[in-house]
């Protein structure tokens, strides 16, 4: 096993959801042990089917701490954690408090969408936990051009895929598929909680 990831999904799909479950096959077969669960709002609408926004910060938070020691009192660490999008910046929120082996972050939202002024970078300046950030080149919550001006934390490694969106989808003339992404960010991923960061 090349290690152990609390994966939380992002603000509009649930734990399930195409994304989350290539991803989660893919990291299997790269030997990491994946563990998904869902913030309340989306359990919510996955009962009943209505369509509601996430949870106030507060809220996700206490989730992700809820689920953090559930997860670690059936099967006691080491463990990883991380998320797409909003789910790995709520990760983020905690990973020093948590104490995770490390944080792993799909897409990181490090603004909201048109909203490039207002960015969600300042506790990244001093987070000490091992990080693993693989965005897209192209990715409309923060590019790589906009990224090169936030001050990150050395702690932080990012991973760029070419042409890539908020999906990690490149371009089709870019010459890649979805699919190679994805294997690429799963590789990636196994190798930094392997050990190989």
């Amino acid at each position: 096993m090349r290690g152990r990831l609390i994966l939380a999904h992002g603000a509009g799909a649930p734990m399930d959801s195409p994304f989350m479950t290539e991803m989660a096959e893919r990291l299997g077969e790269n030997g990491v042990r994946v563990v998904r669960f869902e913030f309340p709002y989306m359990a919510d609408r996955r009962r009943d089917g209505g369509r509601r926004p996430p949870n106030p910060q507060a809220r996700l938070l206490e989730c992700w701490r809820q689920v953090w020691d559930a997860v670690n009192a059936c099967e006691p660490g080491p463990w990883a954690i991380g998320g797409k999008s909003m789910g790995g910046r709520m990760a983020s929120l905690l990973a020093d408090e948590l104490a995770p082996t490390a944080l792993v972050c799909l897409g990181y939202p490090f603004h909201a969408a048109g909203k490039p002024e207002k960015p969600r970078v300042a506790h990244l300046a001093t987070l000490a936990t091992p990080t693993l950030i693989v965005q897209g080149e192209r990715d409309a919550l923060g590019n790589r051009e906009r990224v090169a001006g936030y001050l990150l934390s050395p702690a932080i490694r990012l991973l760029w895929l070419s042409s890539a969106d908020h999906d990690l989808k490149p371009l089709k003339a870019s010459g890649f598929s979805h699919a190679q992404h994805l294997q690429e960010a799963a590789r990636a991923v196994a190798d930094f909680l392997g050990g190989g960061r």
